[in-house]
């Protein structure tokens, strides 16, 4: 049976369509889809996204444990600071993509994706060692996301201007929002500039019914899980069971950026080392032909299979189709025109750079 977040009354009396995810029932939309996509890009937009998880590390080995489960580097990480990081297998592959907020070097909040949870919290609990203590506290939080460019207008309206992070990964812990006591991260998965604040789950709703009425004036609207989806492809944000597996290496789809391969170890760094060079990678594919590519579309140069589409669908702020995929490193120059079968028959794309969209904000 599906669980509903705090919020679930709001999504209904907002006329959201719930739909299941990640076991929540969650709004997939509330009006349409494009007019939520736009909305983040023009304006702002509020997401609930209590369903991801939350996890508590701490204990004076927490930062060896951070270090050595996960492949980024938090040696030099300070407190207030938020940083992005997979965690491999011991065969190289992706369990999961995580967000981590630093307390202190004893503290930290890990973020895994809902559909992860449980495989991350055994994941990592069957690797803990010394002196460290590991919580799942997903179901005491909820976590609404504000996102677009009127998003730190809005969120002055409700706090204190010293409550509201300056930079970009970079959090205030225990902030005061329209009478709630919250975590506010500059982040999201959108592209826009944005906010997610996390608070009890009993004061999700106080919470939610403040931004939307102090948002009213801006353009502030309930967005769901469809505009969420095709804002993180627009700005080529990568997502967990499309670019990202139990197979996938993060060197493959993109995110060497978050594997710091001078660290002395970590769990995976063997398998990717023995894997060598990466001969897949991501790429970016605006259709040039007629029609709308998805995921798992093979991808082709002539009658030569080169890789297969990992997300796609038309993206509303850039009106047009386009598509993330893997494929082929010796395949894959900016210009290369290709070809996707959908249901029988060819699209027409090209490799083009990403993301697909960056935001001036």
């Amino acid at each position: 049976m599906e669980k509903k977040t705090s919020l679930y009354d709001r999504h209904v009396g907002y006329g959201g369509k719930m739909v299941s995810f990640a076991g929540y029932l969650l709004p997939v939309q509330y009006s349409d889809i494009t007019l939520e996509h736009m909305a983040v890009r023009e304006k702002a937009g509020l997401f609930d996204v209590s369903h991801m998880g939350e996890i508590i590390i701490s204990g004076s080995d927490a930062l060896e444990n951070i270090n050595k489960i996960f492949t980024n580097d938090f040696t030099n990480m300070t407190d207030g600071k938020v940083r992005y990081s997979p965690i491999c297998n011991e065969n190289g592959g992706i369990v999961d993509d995580m967000i981590i907020y630093c307390f202190s070097k004893d503290r930290y909040m890990v973020v895994p994706n809902a559909i992860n949870l449980q495989k991350a919290v055994d994941f990592m609990t069957a690797h803990l060692f010394g002196d460290v203590k590991l919580e799942d506290v997903s179901d005491s939080f909820a976590q609404i996301a504000l996102q677009g460019p009127k998003s730190s207008s809005i969120l002055e309206k409700l706090t204190n201007m010293e409550n509201i992070p300056a930079k970009y990964y970079t959090f205030i812990d225990k902030a005061e929002v329209a009478g709630v006591t919250c975590l506010i991260s500059q982040t999201g998965y959108t592209g826009e500039l944005g906010y997610e604040l996390y608070c009890s789950s009993a004061d999700a709703s106080q919470l939610w019914d403040a931004f939307m009425e102090a948002g009213k004036i801006d353009g502030l609207i309930p967005c769901g899980l469809g505009a969420r989806d095709t804002l993180r492809l627009e700005a080529a944000l990568p997502l967990y069971g499309h670019e990202m597996n139990d197979e996938i290496s993060p060197l493959e789809t993109g995110l060497d950026f978050a594997v710091k391969m001078s660290k002395p170890d970590f769990i995976g760094k063997s398998a990717l080392v023995s894997r060598g060079v990466p001969q897949i990678t991501r790429v970016g594919l605006k259709v040039t032909g007629r029609g709308i590519i998805r995921g798992h579309c093979p991808i082709y140069i002539g009658e030569k299979q080169i890789g297969e589409t990992t997300s796609g669908t038309h993206l509303p702020y850039l009106n047009g189709a386009y598509a993330m995929a893997l494929v082929n490193v010796s395949e894959v120059a900016i210009g290369t025109v290709v070809e996707a079968e959908v249901r029988g028959r060819r699209v027409v794309a090209e490799v083009t750079q990403l993301p697909f969209y960056k935001s001036n904000n």
